[in-house]
């Protein structure tokens, strides 16, 4: 189905609003204080994620009732809407759970909108900093920091070596391994979806995730980059897709520009 490019520019908007609302009820919760639950696959939860997703759930219902809302405590919950056929939006409340607990501040708020099997608009949000990155229906990617003007940004050339990006909470062996065969300058880590968006800034080159993920941990990121210039492949360059029965991912590779592209 294809979709407006005029009504994927609302959408966009929308958003951008949904999620930075988030953001300011995630950090009540932050600033409160909060209990850590576990659920049935090992990983945290908070008062926060659900707060979340609450929010985001019912605004989402109101500006775009006809496209059903993949979101990742519903899942958790056993609440998974029919998508056959249909755009769909990707919702992960809280990414990067696990850096909300140890209060380091790299999570986010991720919201996409997904139709033929790729997404076409995200929005990620970095509550703590304020700092919101998102691309609209006319292919463009743009970050915005507090108050100030969005600024539009894009993937880099690299230089004499590639900066990596890497998990900070999920680094393992076979990244290591990946990384061996790299022409590495540098490496930084980070949390959540906060790694995409380094690649579509243009503050690294490269994010290798070798491990577990599941779609809305990705689609805004990928949407991202991709408006950016860059490109998020599986590990054998086939393309990465959503919709997947279980929405579970294949591991991946974020790139920025390759060194003989052309900026946009």
């Amino acid at each position: 189905m294809t979709i407006d490019p005029s009504r994927l520019n609302d959408l966009s908007t929308a958003l951008v609003d949904i999620a930075e609302r988030a953001g300011r009820e995630i950090l009540t919760v932050y600033g409160a204080g909060f209990d850590v639950r576990t659920k049935r696959d090992a990983t945290p939860v908070t008062e926060a994620d659900d707060r979340s997703e609450m929010l985001i759930l019912k605004a989402l219902a109101e500006i775009a009732p006809e496209f059903p809302a993949v979101a990742e405590e519903s899942v958790a919950a056993g609440r998974i809407p029919e998508i056959a056929g249909s755009p769909f939006f990707l919702v992960d409340p809280l990414d990067g759970t696990k850096e909300f607990v140890s209060r380091n501040g790299e999570f986010t708020v991720n919201i996409a909108l997904v139709t033929n099997a790729a997404p076409i608009v995200g929005v990620i949000h970095v509550p703590v900093l304020d700092e919101t990155y998102w691309c609209d229906g006319g292919g463009a990617a743009w970050r915005r920091r507090g108050i100030r003007q969005a600024e539009r940004i894009h993937c880099r050339k690299p230089a004499n070596g590639l900066v990596v990006v890497a998990s900070r909470s999920h680094r393992d062996a076979k990244t290591d391994e990946f990384l061996e065969n790299v022409n590495v300058k540098e490496q930084i880590s980070a949390g959540s979806s906060i790694k995409f968006c380094r690649i579509a800034e243009g503050a690294a080159d490269l994010y290798p995730r070798l491990g577990r993920t599941m779609e809305w941990d990705v689609a805004a990121g990928h949407a991202i980059v991709n408006a950016a210039g860059g490109s998020v492949r599986t590990v054998d360059n086939k393309p990465f897709t959503y919709g997947k029965r279980d929405f579970a991912n294949p591991f991946f590779i974020v790139r920025g520009l390759s060194a003989d592209s052309s900026a946009r």
